[in-house]
């Protein structure tokens, strides 16, 4: 199983000004990149954000800069959000970081859990479910084909181009990311693409029926079940105790979800409720290295996930706990969890 990081870029509060918050946050997230890298993690994903409490809204930049300072880590968007933007500059930008990394890019497209690019880049929210699937078909095809002829509903026609530059690789992963719909995961399965499924609330359990649909879906369209790609995208902190992860990680973790939570409606989060959330069986991944082996092993159970992404710079979490916390991830956690789901593979066949 594939293990890494994803972020984005979220800006703490930290009294300086958003060019200065940003800069010093862009720095870090650097940082972060290369200590991934060097720890022999798989996969480092970066979002996209049009709001002023994040700093990336444009991933594709951030993994160029990244690609020329790490060697062997996987560089990927986590997500694109492909119904606002133009599939191929989307296409170009990350065969330029595919190219600049000697072929570790990947391109998570979903819709996005904001909808703030939308009015900015002029789309109707009506169109919301149409934007997506018809640029996804075009990201498709400019991916299989050099020259494309195509047409649609909402971009102009491509009658005969060639879409340049060309990936490193023969093709880019293209992975499709859902919070939970099942029409999405049955697209994803449909396409035989890989899908990352983001938990950040609710019991795991209740998303393995999702998964298996995805399968069931892939299945039905004539896909191999080995060539399937499954990953869980989820909130993680690791700390060396876990009444130590709890305290470091609950002030920030309930300080952006209340935010958000402000803006659409939701309750605020007590403590009581984080600490539910971070039950053997809960959604949140917090605790000692040994609680975040647990809980990453108990969701491969329910999944037979082949990745699994942490996300942990949230909010006004400190850089340097971020930092310990990675450490932590990948010298304690991530090669117990190789061993024994290598160790389980080995005994089921």
């Amino acid at each position: 199983m594939e293990l890494g990081l994803y972020t984005f870029g979220d800006l703490p509060d930290n009294g300086l000004n958003k060019g200065e918050a940003t800069h010093q946050r862009i720095k870090e997230l650097m940082e972060e990149i290369v200590l991934a890298d060097q720890l022999g993690l798989d996969v480092f994903g970066v979002g996209e954000h049009h709001r002023q409490d994040y700093s990336v809204s444009n991933p594709a930049v951030i993994l160029g800069a990244a690609a020329t300072i790490t060697k062997n880590i996987k560089l990927s968007s986590a997500v694109t959000v492909l119904s606002s933007d133009d599939p191929v500059r989307v296409f170009q930008s990350f065969a330029t970081v595919d190219q600049l990394s000697d072929g570790r890019a990947e391109i998570m497209v979903g819709r996005g859990s904001f909808i703030e690019s939308f009015p900015l880049f002029g789309y109707d929210l009506d169109d919301y479910d149409t934007l997506f699937e018809e640029k996804l078909q075009l990201l498709l095809s400019l991916n299989e084909s050099e020259i494309v002829n195509w047409s649609g509903k909402h971009r102009a026609s491509i009658n005969g181009l060639g879409v340049y530059p060309r990936p490193y690789q023969k093709g880019l992963p293209i992975w499709i990311a859902v919070g939970g719909t099942p029409t999405s995961v049955v697209r994803a399965g449909t396409l035989g693409l890989p899908l990352a499924v983001a938990i950040i609330g609710g019991l795991p359990e209740r998303f393995a029926p999702l998964v298996q649909l995805y399968r069931n879906a892939a299945t039905k369209a004539g896909h191999k079940a080995d060539d399937l790609s499954v990953g869980i995208n989820s909130h993680v902190y690791v700390g060396e105790t876990s009444q130590g992860a709890g305290d470091e990680f609950y002030p920030s973790y309930a300080g952006m979800m209340n935010r958000i939570g402000r803006e659409r409606g939701w309750s605020p989060i007590t403590r009581e409720q984080f600490e539910s959330m971070r039950s053997p069986k809960g959604s949140l991944v917090v605790g000692s290295p040994q609680q975040v082996i647990d809980k990453i092993l108990y969701e491969h159970e329910l999944y037979g996930n082949t990745r699994f992404l942490a996300q942990m710079s949230m909010g006004n979490m400190p850089h340097q706990k971020i930092m310990k916390a990675i450490e932590l991830f990948g010298t304690k956690v991530a090669p117990v969890i190789k061993k024994e789901v290598n160790k389980n593979i080995i005994d089921k066949k």
